[in-house]
């Protein structure tokens, strides 16, 4: 753990002004690494400490994001593969309100991506998209930077329990069109 640390603090002194590049790199190229989002929430938070951590992956996000929709606007075919999986996850005339994709994200294993084929599904242009996105993704990037150590010495059953917690939440932030309120839900 000491030599992690550190390494942590001879790239924080060294290289301080490429590490803040190449980390919001990292955020934008993580889909093609198959690295989880929330690896690069919690580097961020140990490298740069929290608020600069969590303005980076904001800004790193951000890019993904816009990337993504111009990838989804030019290539048909993972849009269809994102319709198909949304269809086996939440359903096909499923509409996710900003409120439940922000929720949802807190949630470690649901597919980024499709959170945010949701998003883009829902929006009219890329600005809607956009703030869309930075309001679904700013209290998941708060929650895992600033908690990102701890999480990873959370048992399984924990994540769990968390994870359910959050089921209620949805419910709330739901959209009014939606035929089911909670009421009913828990008849």
């Amino acid at each position: 753990m000491a030599q992690i640390e550190s390494y942590i603090e001879l790239i924080r002194s060294t290289h301080f002004l490429i590490a803040p590049l190449v980390f919001i790199l990292l955020h934008v190229i993580r889909p093609i690494l198959f690295i989880p989002v929330l690896v690069i929430f919690i580097a961020g938070g140990l490298i740069f400490g929290i608020i600069p951590g969590i303005l980076l992956s904001i800004v790193g996000v951000m890019l993904s994001s816009a990337l993504f929709y111009q990838l989804a606007r030019i290539m048909p075919n993972t849009t269809r593969r994102l319709s198909k999986m949304k269809a086996k996850v939440v359903g096909q005339d499923a509409e996710l309100s900003t409120g439940q994709i922000a929720i949802l994200r807190l949630i470690p294993f649901i597919h980024f991506h499709l959170l945010s084929f949701l998003i883009y599904e829902s929006s009219d242009h890329f600005r809607s998209y956009m703030e869309s996105s930075l309001f679904t993704v700013i209290p998941m990037t708060i929650v895992y930077t600033t908690i990102g150590q701890s999480i990873t010495s959370f048992s399984p059953m924990t994540t769990v329990i968390l994870s359910i917690s959050l089921v209620p939440l949805i419910f709330v932030f739901r959209k009014k069109s939606n035929g089911v309120s909670l009421r009913e839900f828990l008849r």
